[in-house]
Formats: C-alpha cells, sequence, structure tokens
C-alpha cells in the first residue's frame, strides 16, 4: 500500500495545473477516438460508464450529453470543483468520486465501458498493475476499456531519474516530478490479460509524444 500511495501522485501535480486556465482550456475538449468509440454502444442510457481519471471532465460531461450513466474520478479536487461547475451549468447528470485510480470506489462487475486517457502510466509498474486489477473488477464481463499507455518510442523514454522496471521521473522539481511507465504492444497485452484486445495503436500525439491506444473487452 505504501509503495502505491508514494508512486501514485501524479494528481498533486494535474491539481495545480487544474487552477490555471491554460490547462484546463487545454484539455477540455474530448478525443476523437474516444467519441468515435462510443458509437459501438447502442442504447446508451442502459449503459454505466466510468471516466477514471477525468481531469476538468472532458470525456464525462460528452458522456452525459450522449445520454450515458456517467461515473467520473479524479485524485484532484481542483478539477472535480471544475466539473461540478460544468455539469450544473449545462443540467448534466454525472456521479463525481474524489479518489485513487489504485482503489475504486466501486463495486464489482459494475460498468459497461471505463475510459482512463492519459492518465494509469502515471505511476511505476505497481501502480499500473493495480489500476489494471481495478479496472478488471469493476467492468462487467464483456465490458469494454478504452484507454492510453506511453510508448517506448516516447521521445521521454529512457530519459530523467531511472525509477524502476520501464519508469522514470522526467523533470525532478518541476510539475512532471511523478514517475512515468513506458511499454510496447507485446507489454500491454500480457498485463492486460483478462482482456481480449479489439485494436492496439502506437500514435504520436504531437511532437514525438508517442501513446499506445488500446481498446479491450473483458474476457
Amino acid at each position: 500500500m505504501n509503495k502505491i500511495y508514494q508512486a501514485a501522485t501524479a494528481h498533486v501535480s494535474w491539481d495545480k495545473k487544474w487552477k490555471q486556465e491554460l490547462h484546463r482550456d487545454r484539455w477540455s475538449k474530448p478525443e476523437d477516438r474516444v467519441l468515435k468509440r462510443l458509437s459501438v454502444l447502442d442504447k446508451p442510457g442502459e449503459h454505466r460508464v466510468l471516466d477514471l481519471g477525468c481531469g476538468v471532465g472532458r470525456h464525462a460531461l460528452a458522456l452525459a450529453r450522449m445520454g450515458f450513466q456517467v461515473d467520473a474520478l479524479d485524485g484532484s479536487k481542483t478539477g472535480l470543483d471544475e466539473v461540478e461547475k460544468a455539469k450544473q451549468k449545462h443540467n448534466l447528470d454525472i456521479n463525481l468520486h474524489h479518489g485513487l485510480m489504485t482503489h475504486l470506489p466501486f463495486a464489482n462487475n459494475c460498468f459497461d465501458y471505463v475510459v482512463s486517457w492519459n492518465v494509469i502510466y502515471h505511476g511505476d509498474e505497481v501502480v499500473l498493475q493495480s489500476c489494471i486489477k481495478e479496472i478488471t473488477r469493476v467492468l462487467k464481463p464483456g465490458g469494454l476499456f478504452q484507454g492510453t499507455l506511453l510508448s517506448k518510442r516516447n521521445k521521454h523514454y529512457g530519459v530523467g531519474d531511472y525509477i524502476s522496471k520501464n519508469t522514470w521521473i522526467r523533470d525532478t522539481g518541476s510539475d512532471k516530478d511523478h514517475p512515468h511507465y513506458y511499454c510496447n504492444f507485446a507489454e500491454v497485452v500480457k498485463m492486460f490479460d483478462a482482456f481480449d484486445m479489439w485494436m492496439l495503436e502506437d500514435y504520436d500525439q504531437r511532437d514525438n509524444d508517442w501513446h499506445i491506444h488500446l481498446v479491450a473487452e473483458k474476457k
């Protein structure tokens, strides 16, 4: 527990970022890849979905507008405050939860879909494996997970202070002062062994910032 807590500290940095309008604006638009994937889920009102690491709510708000039953969790109270303001402004129904991605406050087999975009790789291998275990636990059999991981093609792979397997802290003393975990396709498939892979995509988010995008179905 102590090791997980010490490594899963990214929410502290993001809490500072969400206090700045520049960062809130940058992360306000939902990803096209997420919106496209949601088109395969028929009858949105019958599906319960989780935005894991929701930030300021770009995906949670989009999901709610589409009619899904939405839960959103983040470790940043500042981010959740922004989601609360937006849901009140637009009269949207979103259940907000403050907590860590390694210990989800939900029952087993309760979600049809979990999205976690640029979130679960913020930590070492222990943190990542704990996140995957929790995602697996809360998804229903046949439920979908969609998310991203840092690729070993990323320009920051191997840069900074080495922490443990595949894990570095890039800029000690800056807002990146927390671990980042990098992997390849084979490692993703192994870590998500409780899932059938629908898709694996290694793509450049911007300027050699390569991420692995995956969509997987719980067996």
